[in-house]
């Protein structure tokens, strides 16, 4: 046991150094799909509200496509897709060299578009929730659309939202071990050069699962901390 503790250690020939720099690239990349996911989501789902054709039309592809497709296929047609048509465009432009694509960047924008397309049927499931007599009181007190949407609307939808929005994010937190198949050194991607290298697949997978159910159990507590704070004044209405 101390042996196997030992290839855990920051150490020469231990991988507790590699791990950590894996665990660190698995939240980086969930957390830079947030501030992408989330307004682009809101956005589909007001789109799909819309009294126009197009723009219902367009929300509706966006999310049957990218709930629909796995993934995984989203993320390699991300990644070698963008290739590929940067390298005809720069190819008609007259360049011929190699045109690489950065995997960390491939990886948010494909989970970014897929917890958008998820996030979008919490938004709109929270937007039917809602009193429709919000909109009307707020011109009734002479607040314009855009202030009575940012000011009273959304952090009520938000607050409504939140429960679902947390386990989006859940999934969005697993579906980043995805990224060891484009070859980023995520935790995932560690976990798996570290087992071929020590041959020893338990106690390296035991330690992943460790690190992801803590990714997780942080996670709880933070939304249970926004969700507090966004309902406040529910609490202080009761008292």
């Amino acid at each position: 046991m101390l042996d196997q503790l030992s290839l855990l250690s920051f150490a020469s020939g231990g991988w507790g150094q590699a791990l950590l720099a894996g665990a660190l690239v698995t939240m980086s990349l969930a957390l830079a799909c947030l501030p992408i996911g989330l307004p682009l989501g809101l956005a589909v789902a007001l789109a799909a509200r819309s009294r126009k054709r197009l723009p219902r039309a367009w929300a509706t592809t966006f999310s049957t496509v990218f709930r629909g497709l796995p993934e995984l296929l989203t993320l390699l047609i991300i990644y070698y897709g963008c290739q590929i048509a940067a390298q005809k465009l720069l190819a008609a432009m007259g360049y011929e060299g190699e045109v690489l694509i950065n995997t960390f960047l491939a990886a948010m924008i494909a989970f970014s578009l897929v917890f958008a397309a998820f996030s979008s049927e919490i938004w709109l499931a929270a937007f039917k929730t809602l009193p429709k007599g919000q909109l009307e009181a707020c011109a009734a007190l002479g607040l314009s659309k855009r202030t009575g949407f940012f000011k009273v609307v959304l952090p009520q939808l938000t607050r409504i939202a939140l429960p679902g929005l947390s386990n989006n994010w859940l999934s969005l937190l697993k579906d980043t071990s995805l990224v060891s198949t484009i070859s980023l050194v995520d935790l995932m991607r560690q976990t798996n050069l570290a087992v071929s290298v020590t041959k020893e697949p338990m106690f390296f997978y035991g330690v992943a699962c460790l690190g992801y159910l803590l990714f997780s159990a942080l996670s709880g507590r933070v939304f249970a901390f926004i969700e507090r704070r966004c309902s406040r004044h529910l609490q202080g209405a009761r008292a």
